[in-house]
C-alpha cells in the first residue's frame, strides 16, 4: 500500500543567531520537543530554506531523498535539525533513518535511544546475557539480548560492546548454517538494522525487504544497541522462522567494514538447549564453549599441568626419600610415578579424541593446535611403550633408555605447554584475556621455581656425600646420604608444589566453566 508524503510531518528548526551551547551540534536534549533550548529567542519570520523530497508516494521500504536549500542566493544559516514524523500522531516520535549524503557539513542525532530496562528480565521478558546478570545500561561489556511476546509480533533488544555489527540467529540445531538472522551494523556513525537468513555456513545473505517494524538504534563510546518488531509468522517469507517454536539462539559480534560484516572472531553464544520464544519470560543461559571442547581443554589441563608434572617431580626427587618402602609390591615412588603418567596417557588419549567428535572430522580453522596434538599423543604412547622394553636396570645400555625417556617426556611437556596457549585462545574455547595466559604464566613460574629449588637440594645433598667420602666417612647406602631434616624439607616443597599446581588447575577449570 503507498503512503503518500503529505501523511508525514518534516519538522524543521533553524536558528540564525549565535550559538553558544551544543557546539557539536549534538543537540540530543531536543528530540521529543525539537526546541534546544540554546537560549535564543525563537524565529517567527519565514525560514530562509526550503525542504523538497524526490517522490511523492513511498512504500514502507523505499527511500527518498530530502534535500535542504536556501530559498535566496547568499542566505546562510548556522544549523538546522531535521526529522520525520507521522502527521496523525506527532508523539510517536521519529521515524525512520537518514543516510548522511554530506558527511562534512552534516552528522546523524540519534534520536530513536533504545533503553533497556533489565530489571524487567525473567519477569516481562526473557534475557541472555553475557557475563550472566550483567545490566546493558550499567556495563559496556555487556552482551544482551531480550524478547517479548506482544501480541501477534515479538519486540527484540540486542546490545553489545562492537564497533562493527552484533547479531542473532535462530536455529535448529547448535551448527551454524541455515538460520534466520538479524543484524545491527555499524555504518558510518549510524545503526543498520538488517534481517539476514544462511544457507550452509556461506555468508549471510541480507534482506532489506523484509518488514520488520519500531526500529531504533543507538551506537556510543563502542556499543551498538538496537531494537525492533517482527511479526509472528510471515507466510510470504520462506527463509524466516516462524516465532511461535523452540530454537537455539545465537549471540555474535564481529568486524564490518563500510556496512559489510566480516566473520564473527569470537565463538558465538548458544543458549544451553532450544528456547520457546513464544514462552513465558525467563532468564536464558548460554555458553560460547560447546561441551566436547570443555572437556577436552578440562582433560588436558590436568593431564599436563597436575598429572604429568607431579608424577615427573616425583621420579626425579624423590627415590632417596623412599629407597626401601613398597606398595603393591614396587617402590613407592615408582608406583606413585606409574599411576600419575597412566592417568596422564588416559586424560590425553580422551581429550584427543573430543574434538574431533565435536566437529566430525578434522578441524581446518583451528590452526597448528591439532598438529601439536598428534605430536602429543604420539609421544605420550610412545613412552609406555618403550617401558615396556626397558633394560634391566644393571645392564650396560639403560643409560640410553634413561635418556630416551627423559627426553621424549620433556619435549612432550614443552609441546603440551605451548598447545594449551594456543588453544585457550581458539574460538571454541577462548578464555578470557589476558586472564587466561597470566594464569598460565604464573603456572609455568611456580612449576620452575619448585623444580630449581629441588635441584638446588640435590646439589647441596651431593656435595656433602662427596665430602664424606673425601673425609673418608662411611656410607652404607645412598639413603644415608640425605638426613631426616633433607627428608622433611623434601616432602614440605612438594606438598606446596602441590596445593599451588591444583589452585592453579582450580582457576582454569573455573575459567572453562564460566565460557
Amino acid at each position: 500500500m503507498g503512503l503518500h508524503i503529505r501523511d508525514l510531518l518534516t519538522v524543521l528548526s533553524i536558528f540564525v543567531e549565535s550559538i553558544a551551547a551544543y557546539g557539536n551540534g549534538q543537540v540530543a536534549v531536543a528530540c521529543d520537543s525539537m526546541f534546544p533550548n540554546h537560549g535564543s529567542i525563537v524565529q517567527k519570520s519565514p525560514s530562509p530554506a526550503i525542504i523538497t523530497v524526490d517522490k511523492n508516494v513511498i512504500n514502507a521500504s523505499d527511500q527518498i531523498r530530502v534535500t535542504l536549500t536556501v530559498r535566496q542566493s547568499g542566505t546562510s544559516f548556522q544549523g538546522f535539525f531535521l526529522q520525520a514524523r507521522d502527521a496523525a500522531d506527532l508523539n510517536v516520535g521519529p521515524l525512520g533513518t537518514f543516510t548522511l549524503i554530506d558527511d562534512k557539513n552534516t552528522q546523524l542525532l540519534t534520536c530513536a535511544d533504545v533503553k533497556f530496562n533489565a530489571t524487567d528480565c525473567g519477569e516481562k521478558k526473557s534475557c541472555l546475557r553475557n557475563p550472566t546478570g550483567c545490566d546493558p545500561e550499567l556495563d559496556r561489556l555487556c552482551f544482551f539480548l531480550s524478547f517479548t511476546v506482544q501480541g501477534s509480533s515479538v519486540f527484540f533488544e540486542l546490545s553489545g560492546p562492537s564497533n562493527g555489527y552484533i547479531s542473532f540467529a535462530l536455529s535448529d540445531d547448535k551448527w551454524m548454517g541455515d538460520d534466520d538472522i538479524y543484524l545491527c551494523v555499524v555504518n558510518d556513525q549510524s545503526v543498520q538494522i538488517n534481517p539476514a537468513h544462511s544457507t550452509g555456513r556461506s555468508h549471510p545473505i541480507l534482506n532489506s525487504q523484509f518488514p520488520i517494524n519500531d526500529m531504533a538504534w543507538r551506537f556510543e563510546d563502542g556499543v551498538t544497541q538496537c531494537s525492533f518488531r517482527r511479526n509472528i509468522r510471515l507466510p510470504e517469507y520462506s527463509e524466516r522462522f516462524d516465532l511461535d517454536r523452540q530454537y537455539y539462539i545465537f549471540l555474535a559480534e564481529g568486524k564490518a567494514v563500510n556496512g559489510r560484516i566480516h566473520k564473527h572472531h569470537h565463538q558465538p553464544l548458544i543458549t544451553q538447549g532450544k528456547v520457546h520464544l513464544h514462552g513465558s519470560p525467563k532468564e536464558l543461559k548460554g555458553s560460547r564453549s560447546p561441551g566436547y571442547i570443555k572437556a577436552h581443554g578440562s582433560l588436558m589441563f590436568i593431564a599436563w599441568i597436575t598429572t604429568a608434572n607431579i608424577g615427573v617431580i616425583v621420579a626425579r626427587f624423590f627415590k632417596s626419600v623412599w629407597p626401601t618402602t613398597t606398595m603393591f609390591g614396587q617402590k613407592i615412588w615408582f608406583q606413585v610415578h606409574r599411576i600419575l603418567m597412566a592417568a596422564t596417557v588416559l586424560f590425553t588419549c580422551i581429550g584427543f579424541i573430543l574434538p574431533f567428535l565435536y566437529r566430525g572430522g578434522w578441524s581446518h580453522f583451528a590452526g597448528v593446535h591439532p598438529y601439536f596434538g598428534c605430536m602429543i599423543l604420539t609421544l605420550v604412547i610412545l613412552q609406555p611403550i618403550m617401558a615396556i622394553f626397558r633394560p634391566n636396570p644393571c645392564a650396560a645400555r639403560r643409560y640410553l633408555f634413561n635418556w630416551l625417556h627423559w627426553a621424549t617426556g620433556t619435549f612432550a611437556r614443552i609441546i603440551a605447554v605451548g598447545s594449551i596457549f594456543l588453544g585457550m585462545d581458539l574460538p571454541a574455547l577462548d578464555l578470557r584475556n589476558p586472564w587466561d595466559t597470566l594464569v598460565m604464566v604464573g603456572f609455568i613460574v611456580w612449576h620452575v621455581a619448585a623444580e630449581l629449588i629441588l635441584e638446588a637440594h640435590n646439589y647441596i645433598i651431593t656435595s656433602k656425600a662427596r665430602k664424606r667420602e673425601e673425609d673418608k666417612m662411611e656410607i652404607m647406602d645412598s639413603s644415608e646420604l640425605i638426613d631426616p631434616q633433607g627428608h622433611r624439607l623434601k616432602m614440605m616443597i612438594l606438598t606446596i608444589y602441590i596445593c599451588g599446581n591444583l589452585t592453579f588447575l582450580i582457576t582454569l577449570l573455573v575459567g572453562i566453566s564460566l565460557t
